[in-house]
């Protein structure tokens, strides 16, 4: 090996040796569980004003930025938003630790399902930071925020040489992902990450049925956010684009919307409580 090469190699093992000194830091724990809340709180707002649209109650279909706006309009609304950009922020530390390292996983070799694991919880990140950026510019009154973000980032995207492709196997992502929690949601695969042993028997049913009904939801909107990618970059047009508030907003429009919009968004109200209940029980496995 030349002296060029052992350098190089010397600061890479460094560099990980430094970064899973970082993640094993007990502090990761604490914001991994800080980000789970937050999560949680965002997609009770979500799905809170969409089931209210769905029972005629008042109330307006949103996507997450919208919900950090419906926030910080409440009674000491900056002070929650602070809060929960905080827990977003540890929730995306916690996303970068689980691509790099994939705790949750260690023993396994690396395969295919693991690569595509870790580029999953690496766009979980990329999707988290821009909320969490969203909520510092609310909180320090920026006027610069969009609602249309997954609009413009695929016009970006499509303006590049082979972006049609990119915004097309992003697409094919979203909806490998969609049918991913959807599988989880059938065999309740999810239940393995939690402590069993410090939850009560209702406790532990519980986060089944609101664990299943909320992953099938996500299911079903990731599906639907990612067809409608894969239109957009058959078609060249980045409109036809949707994320979350785009696809409630579609399910109102169809025959029998509101019984569709109500299922969706009670099963985000379902996943928000799942996620509350991962802050509390999940095993948080540090490399």
């Amino acid at each position: 090996m030349s002296r060029r090469n052992l350098l190089l190699y010397n600061l890479l093992h460094h560099l990980q040796r430094s970064a899973r000194r970082a993640a094993s830091h007990p502090c990761m724990e604490k914001l991994a569980r800080f980000g789970y809340a937050a999560k949680g709180v965002v997609y009770f707002v979500v799905g809170l004003l969409a089931a209210q649209v769905s029972l005629t109650t008042g109330g307006e279909i949103i996507n997450t930025t919208g919900a950090l706006v419906t926030i910080v309009k409440q009674p000491f609304g900056k002070f929650l938003l602070i809060l929960i950009a905080m827990g977003l922020a540890g929730y995306v530390l916690w996303r970068i630790v689980q691509t790099v390292f994939d705790p949750d996983h260690s023993n396994e070799k690396m395969n295919a399902k693991q690569i595509v694991r870790r580029i999953g919880y690496g766009f979980s990140a990329i999707a988290y930071s821009g909320l969490a950026l969203s909520a510092v510019e609310l909180i320090t009154d920026s006027e610069d925020i969009n609602g249309s973000a997954i609009q413009d980032w695929t016009t970006r995207f499509m303006a590049y040489p082979f972006g049609r492709w990119l915004v097309g196997l992003a697409g094919l992502v979203m909806i490998a992902v969609g049918i991913s929690y959807l599988y989880q949601a059938y065999k309740a695969s999810f239940q393995c990450h939690f402590k069993r042993y410090q939850m009560s028997r209702t406790e532990w049913q519980w986060a089944k049925i609101l664990g299943q009904f909320g992953l099938a939801a996500r299911g079903i909107v990731f599906g639907m956010i990612g067809l409608f990618l894969v239109l957009a970059a058959l078609h060249s047009n980045a409109r036809a684009a949707r994320g979350l508030g785009g696809v409630l907003t579609m399910l109102e429009r169809q025959l029998f919307g509101a019984w569709m919009l109500g299922t969706v968004a009670f099963g985000l109200i379902a996943y928000s409580i799942y996620c509350l209940i991962e802050a509390r029980y999940r095993r948080v496995t540090q490399p």
